[in-house]
């Protein structure tokens, strides 16, 4: 039963995984090209995976409970984290069902990995990009590169954007 379950979850969590990765390609895609619209499509899709995730991780989450629960081991919980909860879990099966159990977890470990790569590098990607339309903007538009705020008071972004003079006093 334990095993079942969580083989269950470790393969969704796989699945949503390499979706997330396909989709954070698209997202990079859609960044470099400059589509706007598909660019926020897929991130409306990417909030959809990561709140899918959450809800197995907190499978896996009450899956430990049990496991803690069916081996009356306090120490189980106090002491480990998630990862040492799953190897303290895969420990008591028999050999075959461990080593599907940590092939799964060592794939979706890596695709994670994986996929935490690229959204870094995306953020790279666009933070340099946001660097140089900084600078060029402060180049071509000297005047705006001090501070700039709205009628409230509020410091706002050196962003090239309309400006509407009023001309009543």
């Amino acid at each position: 039963m334990i095993y079942e379950r969580c083989r269950d979850i470790l393969l969704k969590e796989c699945e949503l995984i390499q979706n997330a990765v396909v989709i954070q390609e698209k997202i990079r895609q859609a960044a470099v090209n400059k589509e706007w619209a598909v660019f926020e499509d897929n991130l409306v899709v990417m909030n959809s995976i990561e709140s899918k995730m959450e809800n197995l991780e907190i499978e896996r989450e009450k899956l430990f409970n049990v496991f803690e629960t069916v081996l009356h081991e306090r120490s189980f919980s106090e002491n480990l984290d998630a990862k040492g909860r799953f190897y303290k879990l895969v420990a008591i099966l028999p050999e075959e069902q461990r080593n599907d159990l940590t092939a799964i977890y060592r794939s979706l470990k890596i695709e994670a990995f994986k996929l935490r790569m690229d959204n870094e590098a995306l953020m790279t990607y666009l933070a340099e990009i946001k660097a140089v339309l900084n600078d060029f903007f402060s180049l071509a538009f000297p005047e705006r590169c001090g501070k700039m705020y709205t009628k409230t008071g509020n410091h706002t972004s050196n962003e090239l954007r309309s400006m509407v003079l009023n001309r009543s006093f």
